[in-house]
């Protein structure tokens, strides 16, 4: 480039960088009201964005380094043209279903990466070398990951592997790319810039430190994608554990080097937040490689995205940014503090926004529309960067070029910006996979999420409009094999855990009918609908009249997830107090509560929740219940533990009327209470029913206790003429334990091996009693009504289920042999397949 001013190159080079950084945020505002898919702004942002700027940075820094010539304009025009040309060709692969145009745009990526890594080969070979000359290592280390990352990308976005490889895949791909391609080459980059942007000289062990840390992270990486390939869960924890060591090596001389002159710039300050986020980042990621299921390792490593992408890499991007486009800038000393000041303006604003939105996004079970504040504040804080540089480089900068180069600089800008909000648009009309069980809009090719598992198909009812042609992605994460086949002729093999595969359904002009062939399967309710059609999915009718074969349909998914916020009835039990009088206020309320996942039902509820509140205490202690009605209907209460005549205390409380039911326990149990206005059966049918447990006298300690309520749920309008004759014929919509259908499936029951646990069960009804089991273990004690059936040492053996009738109750003891995940079922099947089911997840030994 000899002749040609500096800036010149780098401020038209950067304008790609800010083009797709305002691309990125455009795509986050338009995230919800479009239904694009996750994986859209993730890539357009990393490969777009965070790449073009790492080709065109650390070129400059070798440069700089190695004290070398700068390398001919053409092949950089040539080198980050072909990596942006690579990266729509992905995108647009990916959205429009064209597997060539996507692998052939990796390849370009991976081609474009690869001479830009020769490049820096060969000045490394040619040229003097500096104290930091080792930085080059480090952007070649990541150059090699970028090559592995794109080539197994290309797999997984054309299908190869796509089975039983496709989750070791995926994580291989997203740590070669981010802890590879992204975080090696701002690690390397930060050993020169910190000191640069603090105005501090580099420390003495800085070059050793970054010879040992190179080591340590490249060897880790090594180790871990080895680790994730083989499957071995444990190397590859061990291989991030040494990724994380050589990040601690790198930051003792960072840290010296904020020590001798503390950050007082935006700039310095995003770079240290994003090293603060890359070591809390890594180690939730070791963490998370070592202990979760492989079933659960896409999603748990998706949800560390956003302190990885916002964290880290946004703001590292965002901060070396800052520092150095004012330099790029040029125009001398003056110049270049007047530019910085612009781009720091604001900068608290900025960086509390950035560090708050990685809160909101990584903190688990928050509401969506939390999360969205959190991915706008993000994308607020980009824009502002965005504008601001564009203000810097669109401003003093072309006016100090000549009338020939603004005009050339003018038009490359704006074709850049054409392409980017070309691309843009073409991806926002085609977005990619629709939210599970949602309704898919618009025109070109749809990709839905299909999950196979507890005798479910996730989404069981989909709507699709007219000219979408669909594709389905179904993945079996069950522990059995299942497989999915259409009415229409589309069928996939008999999947085993975790393998997937790939159905073209193409454009849906008629309802298409799809099922799991294993044998019993279809009739246990594994079954879908899709459906031609531009509003929400219609619920599926009763039941499904096929062959002669009658199968029942419900609208409960059950293997969907709960919404966000959903909390489960608290089952866990504290010792009866020594209090021997016990005073409660219970508030009749009506109110929708979640009774299935997803699903919202309006209940009549004491204290809010269905069951209500349990009542604890011993024989002999005084009860003092004052009952308000708070509700629209009148409503009355009825204590199985009293012993007193019903008429006056039991009686119907019309709206705003409150009263006191005393009485005193007398016999050890756990008893029932429930609303006593009639018809009793449309009361307790609906929610209002809950626990008083008087403990057995000398009853012992053990080491947890649980309760577990059993109950039924009828699906509509409280009292209307369908859930009427539901509640009369006996036929629920799915069986409950504490208020929940698998509402403990998905949050499980903590216990720990060798514990000595107690569970009271209460069979509610209206109408089905419950055969409480728990697999994998057995029951030594059993208290059933009022008696001890079963005790430990009596040389009675042991007990398989506690068998309870419609309002009976009990409890049960057991010890959990070893560590695992022990479901809880009632072990009249047909009401554990629906709904009636948990686990007791159990940890190490325990006391």
């Amino acid at each position: 480039m000899a002749g040609r001013p500096r800036g010149s190159w780098l401020v038209a080079a950067n304008a790609v960088v800010l083009g797709w950084l305002a691309a990125v945020a455009g795509s986050v505002v338009l995230f919800d009201p479009l239904g694009l898919p996750d994986w859209l702004p993730v890539h357009m942002f990393l490969l777009g964005a965070v790449s073009s700027a790492i080709l065109i940075w650390s070129e400059h820094f070798a440069v700089a380094v190695l004290h070398s010539h700068q390398p001919a304009l053409w092949t950089r025009v040539a080198r980050l043209a072909a990596l942006n040309a690579g990266t729509l060709a992905v995108l647009v692969g990916r959205v429009a279903g064209v597997p060539a145009l996507l692998a052939a745009g990796a390849v370009t990526v991976v081609a474009a990466v690869a001479g830009h890594m020769l490049l820096l080969w060969r000045l490394r070979r040619r040229a003097l070398r500096g104290q930091l000359a080792g930085i080059v290592e480090y952007y070649l280390a990541a150059g090699v990951a970028l090559l592995a990352g794109g080539t197994i990308g290309a797999l997984l976005g054309t299908g190869v592997g796509g089975t039983g490889w496709h989750d070791r895949l995926f994580a291989a791909h997203v740590h070669l790319n981010v802890l590879g391609w992204v975080l090696l080459t701002v690690l390397g980059t930060l050993f020169m810039l910190w000191p640069v942007v603090l105005r501090t000289r580099i420390g003495a062990g800085t070059v050793a430190a970054m010879r040992w840390s190179l080591r340590l992270v490249g060897a880790g990486l090594a180790v871990a994608i080895a680790g994730m390939l083989a499957g071995l869960r444990p190397m590859a924890a061990a291989g991030l554990a040494g990724y994380l060591a050589g990040v601690a090596v790198a930051g003792r001389p960072l840290l010296s080097a904020a020590r001798a002159r503390a950050p007082r710039s935006g700039a310095a300050w995003q770079l240290a937040a994003a090293m603060g986020w890359l070591a809390v980042g890594v180690t939730a990621d070791a963490v998370i490689v070592a202990v979760t299921p492989a079933a659960e390792l896409h999603q748990r490593l998706a949800a560390l995205g956003p302190v990885l992408l916002v964290g880290v890499i946004a703001q590292a991007l965002l901060g070396s940014l800052a520092h150095l486009l004012p330099v790029a800038a040029g125009g001398g000393p003056q110049a270049v503090r007047s530019a910085t000041s612009t781009m720091d303006r604001g900068w608290p604003v900025r960086l509390a926004a950035l560090n708050l939105a990685v809160g909101l996004l990584a903190v688990p079970g928050l509401p969506g529309p939390v999360r969205v504040a959190g991915w706008w504040l993000a994308a607020v804080a980009v824009i502002d960067v965005v504008a601001r540089a564009v203000w810097l480089l669109a401003g003093p900068a072309i006016s100090r070029l000549t009338p020939q180069r603004r005009t050339g600089l003018g038009v490359a800008a704006g074709g850049i910006a054409g392409v980017v909000l070309t691309v843009l648009a073409v991806l926002v009309a085609g977005s990619g996979i629709a939210p599970t069980g949602a309704t898919v809009g618009g025109t070109g090719v749809r990709e839905v999420r299909v999950e196979l598992g507890n005798l479910r198909i996730t989404p069981s009812v989909l709507t699709v409009a007219e000219g979408v042609y669909l594709r389905l992605v179904v993945v079996n994460r069950d522990t059995q094999p299942h497989d999915l086949r259409l009415d229409s002729g589309q069928r996939t093999a008999l999947l085993e855990a975790g393998e997937q595969a790939t159905l073209d359904v193409g454009q849906v002009d008629h309802e298409i009918s799809g099922w799991c062939t294993v044998a019993g399967h279809r009739a246990a309710g594994m079954t879908m609908q899709i459906r031609p059609g531009a509003g929400p999915a219609a619920p599926p009718a009763e039941a499904h009249h096929h062959d002669g074969l009658t199968i029942p349909q419900t609208p409960l998914d059950l293997a969907a997830p709960f919404s966000p916020g959903f909390t489960p009835y608290p089952a866990g039990l504290d010792p009866a107090p020594d209090a021997t009088v016990h005073r409660v206020e219970l508030r009749v309320t009506e109110r929708e509560l979640e009774v299935a996942p997803g699903t919202q039902q309006p209940m009549w509820t004491f204290g809010g929740t269905a069951p209500g509140p349990v009542l604890r205490g011993k024989v002999g202690d005084l009860f003092e219940i004052t009952l308000h009605n708070d509700g629209s209907l009148g409503h009355g209460i009825d204590f199985h533990a009293s012993a007193l005549a019903p008429n006056g205390p039991m009686r119907t409380l019309a709206p705003g009327e409150r009263l006191t039911y005393r009485f005193r326990a007398t016999q050890a149990g756990i008893w029932l209470y429930h609303c006593s206005t009639a018809p009793v059966l449309h009361h307790v049918g609906n929610g209002m029913y809950g626990a008083v447990i008087i403990d057995p006298p000398d009853l012992p300690p053990v080491d947890r206790e649980y309760v577990i309520v059993a109950s039924e749920l009828y699906l509509g309008q409280p009292g209307s003429p369908e859930q009427v004759a539901k509640l009369r014929a006996g036929t629920p919509d799915a069986w409950l334990f504490n208020g929940a259908a698998a509402g403990y499936t998905h949050n499980p029951l903590p216990a720990a091996a060798g514990e000595r646990v107690r569970v009271w069960v209460l069979a509610v009804g209206p109408s089905s009693g419950v055969s409480f089991h728990v697999i994998g273990t057995r029951f030594d004690t059993v208290y059933k009504e009022g008696a001890w059936l079963l005790r430990p040492g009596s040389g009675r053996g042991g007990s398989q289920v506690l068998d309870l009738a419609a309002a009976q109750g009990g409890f049960v003891e057991l010890t959990f042999p070893e560590p695992g995940d022990y479901p809880f079922v009632d072990h009249n099947l047909r009401h554990a397949d629906a709904g009636a089911a948990g686990i007791f997840t159990v940890t190490g030994p325990g006391r």
